[in-house]
């Protein structure tokens, strides 16, 4: 799985916010590492040296095997807080959507098993 983090003007943290981000989306998306190929994170100060509440967000987008990106997106007053909930949002989109597709693939599977036993 590719991690890559993008950040705008106004956020600094270099290499050790890329190893933060790296490390938490390792530990969070480890039970689907065969299926997510790429996550791309955006990092953004939306009011920049002005401030403001909520004013961080953080942007994350899964690429899953086969299937369309999914995004997701955290606003908060804290660079951490804000990449952490992104973190738990994306992952539990992929887990939801890779449900989904399971289910799917096993209701396609029953229903081809049932034509054969009618045919």
């Amino acid at each position: 799985m590719q991690i890559q983090v993008n950040t705008d003007h106004n956020v600094k943290g270099g290499d050790l916010l890329i190893q933060y981000v790296k490390g938490l989306l390792n530990d969070s998306l480890n039970s689907f590492m065969d299926e997510v190929t790429r996550v791309e994170v955006y990092i953004s100060d939306e009011n920049g040296p002005k401030g403001g509440s909520d004013d961080l967000r953080c942007t994350m987008e899964a690429r899953i095997r086969g299937m369309q990106p999914i995004a997701v997106t955290h606003h908060d007053a804290n660079i951490d807080l804000a990449i952490a909930g992104a973190a738990d949002r994306i992952t539990r989109s992929v887990r939801k959507t890779l449900e989904k597709r399971r289910e799917v693939k096993l209701s396609k599977e029953r229903l081809k098993t049932k034509e054969e036993d009618l045919g």
